[in-house]
C-alpha cells in the first residue's frame, strides 16, 4: 500500500506501474473459472 498526494504525480505513476507488474506476475485468477462453472 502506498500513499500519494495530488502533488506526487510521478510517485503515483511509479507506484501504480510497479503494482501492475506484480499483479501481472501472479497471472490469471485460478478461482475465476471454478466459480463460473458452478454458475452455469
Amino acid at each position: 500500500m502506498a500513499f500519494c498526494t495530488s502533488a506526487e504525480g510521478q510517485k503515483f505513476q511509479r507506484v501504480t506501474t510497479e503494482f501492475d507488474k506484480e499483479i501481472r506476475k501472479l497471472g490469471k485468477n485460478p478461482l475465476k473459472n471454478k466459480n463460473s462453472d458452478k454458475n452455469e
